[in-house]
């Protein structure tokens, strides 16, 4: 209790900055297929948002340097509260793309703040309590960000005005909290050859999720409102994706402590095959059954980003730890870049399946590339430990790296030993 405390400020600023960048994807969506916009104009929109995220990215850990952690916190927000508000005065795709690259810009900024300010306070007696706690909140939040469309009207000003109002309420903890704020971080080197050069399974699955997760969550309130679901259904269709994504972090997590991470990832993207064939075939059904094939969808792609990152981590060694974060970061977010308009177009010309014929075809690929690598290195070196690894900012990877170097579940070994490159 006293460790969620101190904590208190930093976690409440996740909880608000999740509602608001969680919320305004799907009423991006619906108000703009309310407003006449095509799917690839609302797609666009999406991948603007991912555009925005990876500058955000880049460009935090300067500006902390430069103006501090709490200026840089409160220009960030404020770039994402004027580009929420500005949506209902300017009716307009390219406008709004605009608008989405600033929000983008916010969230990955804020996040940059938040975790560089977590970083700074943990010691390493309290590191996996406090992570524990702050993927709780993150993954909560998101959760309940996604139900919040059944309340927002699309293509209405005071909609927009709300989550502004959401995302302004993020500055409160951190502005009135007692607590020091942490030095500026150096910002990793961006080397994302890094990443290929360890492992190109797990960079190929790291781009593979980006693709999966920016399509659902951009594009799926197009597939929920051509499959006859309400904004209320659609809210509950995406947080149903999140739940599946919840629930499958131990099982896969112990699997991939127990087992071979290549034929892990192999098997989890099979299935996420299987998913999309179910999720398109339940589009005909009840919503009951829509919901349920969401959160089969979320259970089998949500945790390939994880697995792909600790089979990285597993050829890395502890001082590069931080630069492989970023590096799997930045192919996520090519990934995530692309999906939305790739995956927006396809709607438009071949239907609401086209989206999860997309997303399978990734897959397929994914299971192929893994075949193909475990003839190539037949063997692997010893796991490092399978964390949850949130998609947040680069600075993630300085509060997650002694973490993977904790013992896997039922290994008596405390450090992992030099390991050649994939």
């Amino acid at each position: 209790m006293r460790l969620m405390i101190s904590f208190a400020a930093l976690l409440l600023s996740v909880v608000f900055l999740q509602l608001s960048s969680g919320g305004v994807g799907p009423l991006d969506a619906l108000s703009g297929l309310a407003l006449d916009f095509t799917p690839a104009q609302v797609g666009f929109l999406g991948s603007a948002h991912f555009f925005g995220f990876f500058i955000g990215c880049w460009w935090a850990p300067r500006l902390m340097g430069s103006v501090g952690p709490s200026r840089a916190f409160a220009a960030f927000a404020a770039a994402g509260a004027i580009g929420l508000m500005s949506h209902m005065m300017i009716v307009d795709p390219t406008a709004w793309a605009l608008m989405r690259v600033a929000s983008g810009m916010c969230v990955a900024g804020c996040y940059t703040v938040i975790e560089s300010w977590l970083n700074a306070k943990v010691t390493n007696e309290s590191r996996g309590r406090a992570m524990g706690m702050y993927r709780v909140v993150d993954m909560g939040a998101s959760l309940v960000a996604q139900l919040l469309i059944a309340f927002l009207e699309p293509a209405h000003f005071i909609s927009y005005n709300l989550l502004a109002i959401i995302c302004c309420a993020s500055l409160l903890p951190l502005a009135l909290t007692t607590s020091k704020p942490p030095e500026a971080p150096d910002s990793p080197r961006l080397r994302p050859m890094i990443a290929v050069r360890r492992s190109p399974l797990a960079a190929a699955g790291v781009i593979v999720a980006g693709l999966t997760s920016a399509a659902f969550r951009m594009v799926g309130p197009i597939y929920g409102q051509e499959v006859g679901l309400r904004a209320d259904q659609i809210g509950l269709f995406l947080a149903a994706f999140v739940a599946g994504g919840a629930l499958a972090q131990y099982p896969v997590g112990w699997l991939a402590d127990k087992y071979d991470r290549r034929w892990v990832l192999i098997w989890l993207s099979a299935a996420a095959t299987l998913s999309c064939i179910t999720t398109v075939v339940a589009g005909t059904g009840s919503t009951a059954i829509i919901l349920a094939s969401a959160t089969f969808f979320g259970f089998t792609t949500f945790p390939i980003y994880s697995v792909s990152a600790a089979h990285a981590h597993d050829f890395a060694e502890s001082h590069e730890r931080i630069e492989l974060s970023a590096a799997l970061m930045f192919l996520f977010a090519l990934g995530a870049i692309a999906s939305p308009v790739l995956t927006s177009a396809l709607i438009e010309a071949y239907g609401p399946p086209a989206l999860f014929a997309f997303i399978a075809l990734g897959h397929v690929v994914l299971v192929v590339f893994g075949l193909t690598r475990m003839r190539a290195r037949p063997t692997v070196p010893e796991r490092t430990r399978y964390v949850y690894a949130p998609r947040t900012s680069f600075t993630i990877g300085r509060l997650m790296g002694r973490e993977r170097d904790k013992p896997t579940r039922g290994s008596a070994e405390a450090e992992p030993k030099p390991r050649e490159d994939d």
